[in-house]
């Protein structure tokens, strides 16, 4: 074990440690640390008694979120947007790149519907063209991804790290050299992958990443961060423009000296005021992940991961979805049974949280729970 998991969960899951729940269902929302409950907390009071603190108290929870969730990609704080959702960053891609008329989006069948209303509202403000690649066994088929971006006029690769409903987990690195080979944008949502998995925005040669930070990164609702390649900062106009957008906003004492020119970096597309306190909880939650270290929490979800597997492996009236190949899945699990609403009425019964979606159960563990926690999980999954 790469770090202490009953130290972790004294400290910032304690209600975890006295067993008043077994919580597997990070894929839908993920609780928040002690840690973040706590800044969360302070800054609720000095939100309420504003007179105590300066805007610098708050105004660090945004610089802090830059630089850590920069760290979390292989990126630089320069090439980091502070949004509220995963939908904010795709929309920024889809209302930033200069479509035209005519150009193709790729994308896979069964994404969540964030990353596809906002391509179906480019369809009908600009007439770009968005086409689905139908899945293989139920999986996205990476292949069949790769192959249609030689069809005329694609402009762009949009996908999910992470299917929400399978736990298919995409070989991102293979897709950005395919599509920067072919000069095409690279676009991924990343929100099912990042926290039990790791990322290199660089290697993964992608231009524009959307995270919400309230599922695995365990930040509160209203969270989240985008990528921008930097390249891409310097050449895109932001599809909604905010006032802190612009340098000569930054003197709260002259307002009205008026410059519309953008900061040269990643702010040009933020759109506040946010919600500071809870920004102040998100860094607070992303901390926790560097300092255990990106890869030892994915070696530790991966564990737990590869459990399920072998728990399903050959068991009458199981089968599982996700990709038993380690490459192939992140943390999110699912699990087909012939009843799943009993599964389910089991499960919670237990006290399991979980979900079911698309036809499996949803199991989805993270970096303080246990096998201990599973194999209870996992008995009211077993077939009656």
């Amino acid at each position: 074990m790469t770090y202490d998991v009953d130290a972790l969960r004294a400290r910032e899951f304690p209600w975890a440690a006295r067993g008043e729940r077994i919580y597997l269902d990070h894929a839908a929302t993920g609780p928040l640390p002690q840690r973040a409950r706590d800044a969360q907390a302070e800054a609720n009071l000095n939100r309420a008694e504003l007179w105590r603190v300066g805007f610098d108290y708050f105004w660090d929870g945004v610089v802090r979120s830059r630089e850590l969730s920069a760290r979390l990609l292989n990126a630089s704080p320069e090439e980091m947007a502070i949004t509220t959702n995963t939908s904010m960053g795709v929309n920024l891609a889809a209302r930033a790149l200069p479509f035209k008329a005519g150009d193709v989006v790729i994308s896979s069948a069964g994404e969540f519907p964030a990353n596809i209303y906002p391509w179906m509202g480019l369809e009908k403000a600009k007439g770009v063209f968005l086409e689905l690649v139908p899945m293989k066994h139920r999986l996205p088929d990476e292949d069949a991804l790769i192959a249609a971006l030689d069809r005329p006029n694609v402009r762009c690769l949009t996908v999910s790290w992470v299917s929400f409903a399978t736990g298919a987990k995409l070989d991102l690195v293979r897709l950005g050299a395919e599509c920067r080979a072919r000069g095409i944008w690279f676009v991924v949502d990343a929100i099912q992958g990042l926290g039990p998995s790791t990322i290199d925005v660089k290697a993964c040669q992608i231009d524009i990443l959307a995270n919400g930070a309230q599922k695995w990164l365990l930040s509160p609702w209203g969270t989240g961060f985008a990528y921008v390649r930097r390249e891409l900062v310097e050449a895109l106009d932001p599809p909604a423009v905010g006032w802190l957008s612009m340098p000569a906003s930054a003197d709260f004492t002259r307002f009205l000296d008026y410059d519309y020119a953008f900061y040269p970096d990643a702010r040009k597309f933020e759109v506040f005021t946010a919600p500071m306190h809870d920004l102040k909880a998100m860094a607070a939650s992303l901390s926790l992940f560097l300092e255990l270290g990106p890869a030892n929490v994915e070696a530790h979800v991966r564990s737990l991961a590869d459990h399920v597997v072998a728990w399903c492996e050959g068991r009458p009236g199981v089968r599982l979805i996700t990709p038993a190949d380690p490459l192939r899945r992140a943390g999110l699990m699912s699990i087909a049974v012939d009843d799943l609403a009993a599964a389910s009425a089991r499960l919670t019964a237990a006290g399991v949280s979980h979900t079911v979606r698309e036809g499996g159960i949803r199991l989805s563990p993270s970096l303080y729970n246990t096998t201990a926690e599973l194999d209870v999980a996992l008995a009211a999954v077993e077939p009656r």
